[in-house]
Order: structure tokens, then C-alpha cells, then sequence
């Protein structure tokens, strides 16, 4: 499976955009290129979360070795920005203007069209760069994008309220319980395990629940396999698997 990116299409104003730079950005960028034609739409550009591999070090391939690209737009927060720009081969990226970077702020909606998308901040490894989350609003419906998080006590939100504040809740489910890594210390590679956050969540309506689809998912969780005792369990307890593939309407 590829790693997690999001495709956001705006059919009035004809652009596309990615959420996440990640190693798959070519299949990635031709998979939206399926849905969204660049005959058709404009490419506006790449929201990127944070500077872990996964999320970011697909810019590579728009720099002068591969696509040389010109100008596209990339929006950073200002730890995330800075990190691009001072460090190799990254900061090439910048000095050959196959990137433009736009700079994010905690809190602060960027318009685009008649879609609206505010970053904002999350705890979690913050090595080279701040971790945000997004809330996506779209003409008719509202949507929340949490790849990464410590574990959800450590932040000063309640996951309750926000699924309670949205249509849908993409959430990090990187593991599903202690263990999984067999021979490694996991309490330092922190996420909430898929378990801890269906407890956290268990006493929601059924229609709360139903908002909530779980994804990012490490390559040794078993909701990887639809048929696992796992995902019967996710779906039974009324929560959602994100697949390859899945469309959201905004």
C-alpha cells in the first residue's frame, strides 16, 4: 500500500491539491491525476504536516535531478519551512525555485476557492519541524486529518468535542496496541493505539462514531487486512478503516 497522502478536489475553481509530500508521490500524483485531469484542473499545490520521512521527502522528485519543477507551491509551517530551507538536498529545492514555500501559522484558515484549510498543532516528535493536523471545510461538509499525534491526553483538545465538530475524522491509527513491534521500545514512537482511541471514543452516539475513519497505518497493523479479527472488531464497534481509494465529499 502506498503511504498516506490525501487528494483535495475543487471542481469550481478547477484545482487540485495534495496533502502530504510522501515517498509515493508519483503514484500518488498520477492517482490524482486520474480523478482530477491536468487538462481540467490546475495543480495548487502541497500541505505538508511535518519533517518525518513519510510525510515530506517526496519533494524530491520535483527537484532539478527528477521532474525539475517550477514554482509549485508548498505550505509549511514556519519550523517545517525554515528545516527546507537550510538543509540539503531540500534547500535546493528552494534555490532553484522548484518550490515556492508558503508560510502556515497555527490556527489560520488559507482560502482556497471555496474549500477552506487551517493547520493546527499537535504534539508528537518535533525533532526538525512543528506537527500540525488539518480541519478541511468545503461548501457543505467539514473534515479533520490527524496523521500523527503523541497520544491524544497530551493534547489540549478533546477528540470528543472536535469528531462532535466535523463530518469526518481522519485519525491516527499508526499502531493498533502495545507490542506490534516486536524487539523495539514503542513508547518511543508515541501514537495512540487503534484501541486507546475506540475507548477513548466507545461512549459516542452511533452517528459520532461513524465519522471517524482510522488511518496511517504502519505496515504491522493488522487493519491492514480487511479480514483480520482487528477490522471485524473496528467495524463492529461502528468506527471506520480508511482504504486506498476512499472518497470523502466536502
Amino acid at each position: 500500500k502506498l503511504a498516506v497522502s490525501l487528494g483535495l478536489i475543487d471542481p469550481a475553481a478547477r484545482r487540485k491539491y495534495l496533502i502530504e509530500a510522501t515517498p509515493d508521490l508519483p503514484q500518488q500524483l498520477y492517482q490524482l491525476e486520474l480523478q482530477a485531469p491536468s487538462t481540467q484542473y490546475d495543480f495548487g499545490g502541497i500541505f505538508l504536516t511535518h519533517a518525518h520521512i513519510g510525510h515530506y521527502s517526496g519533494l524530491m522528485y520535483y527537484g532539478h535531478e527528477a521532474m525539475g519543477a517550477r514554482g509549485v507551491p508548498v505550505y509549511a509551517m514556519p519550523r517545517m519551512r525554515q528545516f527546507l530551507q537550510t538543509n540539503g538536498p531540500w534547500s535546493q529545492l528552494v534555490q532553484f525555485n522548484n518550490i515556492s514555500l508558503q508560510l502556515l501559522q497555527d490556527g489560520q484558515a488559507v482560502q482556497l476557492g471555496q474549500i477552506a484549510i487551517t493547520p493546527f498543532l499537535v504534539p508528537h516528535r518535533d525533532e526538525y519541524s512543528e506537527t500540525v493536523g488539518y480541519r478541511i471545510a468545503g461548501p457543505h461538509k467539514t473534515a479533520v486529518f490527524i496523521p500523527d499525534i503523541n497520544k491524544w491526553s497530551q493534547w489540549n483538545t478533546s477528540l470528543v468535542d472536535l469528531i462532535k465538530g466535523v463530518d469526518y475524522a481522519l485519525l491516527d491509527a499508526t499502531f493498533y496496541d502495545d507490542g506490534e513491534l516486536p524487539g523495539r521500545d514503542m513508547s518511543k514512537i508515541p501514537h495512540p493505539f487503534v484501541d486507546e482511541t475506540m475507548q477513548l471514543l466507545g461512549t459516542l452516539a452511533d452517528e459520532q462514531r461513524a465519522k471517524v475513519w482510522f488511518t496511517h497505518l504502519n505496515h504491522t497493523n493488522p487493519l491492514l487486512q480487511p479480514d483480520s479479527v482487528q477490522s471485524k472488531r473496528v467495524h463492529s464497534a461502528g468506527f471506520n478503516i480508511a482504504r486506498q481509494g476512499l472518497r470523502l465529499d466536502l
